[in-house]
């Protein structure tokens, strides 16, 4: 969601043309027929099945600088109540779509004055009160809360690639607690290698944050979203942790085969990934760790990036996936909010990519299969006369449960769950209950 003028002339503002087509008569506009193509978008995005996106309010001196919510782009207390209409009318259209409305905002580049001599950085004249929670901070958080906070479903990130202070941060996220009247969610987001350093001064009653927002390689979503679970939940007081940033930096998420000439695959390091990689570990990965959801990131290289992205049918097979993970708890009342990462009962107490478990232990189990084939399953925990029902989902095109070549087990014993209905197919995900 880009407002205000581009003063970066590599990151122009957007005017997401391709999907002015989703745009219908009697959705909102402006200004005699404005908005037509972000309106289009969401509309778009939430055709797919999706529901939540993320968008900055305030980027003057990060990577695109062409967002902020003032009259012009350095003055910090007069603010453009036309601008401000306009974002709420996109954001109340997307509440009324079912999107989760997910404020990032600032960007590492302006968050703070610390980019200074000591950090052979630049200063950032654009940050807030140089970091700290004075009257622009204060300003900016009272108006964003003032006119948008009343959305059914959002949460405040104190910023993208956090660098703040831990005191600023726990300042900042006090006054948009004791401020906001609904008391949204809060969060904050930081580089996958400074999270040990930002987020552990803030667990527990050392902050208003109620979770984290991740950042980390595609292939260890699984790891690092438990990793946060479980140590805030060590605390007394559990986060809700999602991912919504896939490294490397310059890939992310690949286009889909063939959109733009775009082959499919991509070479990291010595290997290569598609989505078919990103569904298996990024999307269950995270959700079968406990994850409150993923957030898809487009990279800086490849079609439709980061910056330049304005057609997200670039991506529209990793929706589709993702709509299916969806359908898959809600069709069949997967009691998720009951349920705990259980990787130990299936052979994977290191919790690596090898398999999956997720369980309300004695009632309910997922599995997941990467590679599909077959499991064991811990179950001598629980009474020997109490039989599991396996049924088997296919998460690549979703439909009913399955059977495979075991229909049940007892248990009382460590059990083998049967191969897939397909064993030629690829990964598989196994509901016990």
């Amino acid at each position: 969601m880009d407002g205000g003028m581009a003063s970066n002339p590599s990151s122009p503002v957007k005017s997401w043309a391709d999907h002015e087509k989703d745009w219908s008569p009697g959705d909102p506009e402006w200004q005699g027929g404005k908005g037509h193509g972000i309106v289009g978008a969401l509309n778009y995005l939430a055709s797919t099945g999706a529901n939540a996106f993320s968008f900055l309010t305030y980027n003057a001196g990060g990577d695109g600088d062409n967002i902020w919510p003032f009259t012009s782009r350095d003055d910090k207390f007069h603010y453009d109540v036309s601008k401000l209409d306009q974002w709420g009318i996109l954001l109340d259209h997307a509440t009324s779509l079912g999107l989760y409305l997910h404020f990032k905002l600032q960007e590492t580049e302006m968050d703070d004055d610390r980019h200074g001599p000591n950090r052979k950085i630049k200063a950032t004249p654009e940050s807030l009160d140089g970091g700290q929670l004075g009257d622009e901070r204060k300003l900016y958080c009272r108006e964003l809360i003032a006119r948008f906070a009343h959305n059914l479903a959002l949460n405040w990130n104190i910023g993208e690639e956090n660098t703040q202070s831990t005191a600023e941060i726990q300042a900042m996220a006090d006054y948009l607690h004791r401020m906001d009247p609904y008391q949204n969610p809060i969060v904050i987001h930081t580089y996958p290698q400074e999270q040990d350093k930002v987020y552990t001064p803030l667990l527990g009653n050392q902050s208003r944050l109620t979770g984290v927002s991740l950042q980390n390689e595609w292939n260890i979503s699984h790891q690092r979203v438990l990793y946060w679970i479980q140590t805030s939940q060590s605390t007394g007081r559990p986060w809700v942790v999602a991912n919504d940033e896939q490294g490397p930096a310059d890939l992310g998420v690949p286009p889909d085969p063939g959109f733009e000439n775009f082959s499919g695959t991509v070479a990291h390091k010595n290997s290569s990934y598609d989505l078919n990689s990103i569904r298996k570990f990024t999307l269950w990965g995270t959700l079968l760790a406990g994850g409150a959801g993923v957030e898809y990131y487009f990279g800086y290289k490849l079609p439709q990036n980061d910056l330049y992205a304005q057609n997200w049918r670039s991506r529209d097979l990793s929706w589709k996936y993702a709509a299916i993970a969806l359908r898959f708890f809600e069709d069949h009342q997967i009691p998720f909010h009951l349920m705990e990462n259980r990787d130990d009962l299936v052979g994977n107490p290191t919790h690596s990519n090898e398999r999956y478990c997720f369980a309300q232990a004695g009632s309910i189990y997922i599995i997941y299969l990467p590679e599909g084939g077959t499991s064991h399953i811990d179950l001598s925990s629980t009474p020997e006369d109490k039989q599991f029902q396996i049924r088997w989902f296919n998460p690549r095109h979703g439909g009913p449960l399955t059977e495979g070549s075991i229909q049940s087990i007892q248990g009382g014993s460590i059990a083998n769950i049967g191969m897939p209905p397909d064993a030629t197919d690829s990964d598989w995900l196994v509901l016990l209950r």
